[in-house]
């Protein structure tokens, strides 16, 4: 079970990486909407099932560490390094995870990077372990099926009692958390991390934290467009005399939690026609805030394509909330939250 929630979550950890910062060759549709939200969704839940998983393995094997002679032989050696370096970037990237996803950085260096390589030094290191155990594996496979497994018992605790503890103890975190990206188990997810914000939908950052009060509901406020063409500058009301879509999509964060809500506002397809560009290019776009590390953002041409992608204006019917981005922002379908830029100032297109 816990080889399996490890791949689940560097597999799905991977996948959200490529995303954010993608190399040349990478490519991520913009259909089906809801995918990024269900992989980020695995992500978080198989690293919280992970937890009271390692746990039971390392309370397993930890008489082992007092085992004599400390070192038999060059393969006994590189097994108890292995399991050194595997145990110590486990309990890195699951106790680091589970302060990014209550957003609490007691550290200086840069999560997602240091997260990432991390994740790369625990996966070696398991493959490493298992290609040491491989003659172990070999002899266990090779048991007889008719020699029955001795219920054995370990510090009064019996085998059976051990794994229906842990499978019970894996489960009840799984449900306890599960909610803020699962809806139907929200009424009995005591642990959800993020409640509801304005609007039915909650916030990361907002207009106060990210300094952009002033300058987001000036009067003089214009959307700038660069385009082929030229400059063109929108105010909020040339916008809204643009012809709208209304398309219901999830926003859903890095940290796992993720909510559907009903977005409208322009297409930026119809948008890039408006200045005389292509749906399909590439489109940069800059946000209002300028020390936020997500104060920019690239909308890739399977994105700006798609007509469901959109500067939005209002949510759930209502005007944006100024902490939801107002005067607009960006919600396009299959996009991590933090490359929904708000309170958008710019876009390039290249």
């Amino acid at each position: 079970m816990l080889a399996l929630t490890f791949t689940i979550c560097f597999v799905t950890g991977l996948i959200s990486h490529l995303v954010q910062h993608p190399p040349p060759w990478f490519v991520w549709p913009s259909r089906p909407a809801g995918l990024y939200r269900v992989t980020q969704g695995l992500h978080v839940i198989s690293g919280i099932a992970s937890i009271p998983l390692l746990g039971a393995k390392l309370w397993n094997v930890y008489p082992k560490l007092f085992a004599r002679p400390v070192v038999r032989s060059v393969l006994h050696a590189i097994e108890r390094g292995s399991i050194l370096v595997l145990s110590a970037s486990a309990l890195f990237e699951l106790s680091t995870g589970l302060f990014n996803v209550a957003q609490n950085y007691p550290w200086n260096f840069y999560f997602p990077q240091v997260h990432y390589a991390v994740a790369w030094v625990a996966a070696g290191s398991i493959l490493m372990h298992v290609a040491v155990k491989l003659p172990v594996l070999r002899d266990g496979l090779r048991r007889r099926r008719d020699e029955p497994e001795p219920d054995r018992e370990r510090n009064g605790v019996s085998r059976r009692a051990f794994l229906g503890t842990t499978a019970l103890a894996t489960g009840v975190a799984v449900v306890a958390t599960a909610g803020v990206t699962v809806p139907w188990l929200r009424p009995v997810s005591v642990l959800s991390w993020r409640g509801e914000g304005p609007q039915g939908v909650p916030v990361n950052r907002s207009a106060a934290g990210a300094g952009v009060v002033g300058v987001a509901t000036a009067n003089d406020w214009r959307l700038e467009v660069v385009a082929p063409s030229g400059l063109t500058r929108l105010s909020l009301a040339d916008l809204n005399r643009l012809p709208h879509t209304t398309a219901t999509l999830p926003i859903a964060c890095v940290e796992g939690w993720s909510q559907q809500a009903e977005w409208s506002g322009v297409a930026i397809a119809d948008l890039l026609r408006v200045v005389g560009a292509e749906p399909g290019a590439e489109v940069a776009v800059t946000s209002l805030e300028r020390n936020g590390i997500y104060a920019s953002s690239v909308l890739p041409g399977t994105h700006t394509a798609d007509p469901l992608t959109l500067l939005a204006l209002r949510l759930n019917g209502e005007v944006l909330d100024l902490d939801h981005g107002y005067p607009c922002r960006v919600i396009a379908p299959n996009r991590p939250g933090v490359l929904q830029t708000k309170w958008v100032g710019r876009l390039e297109v290249r």
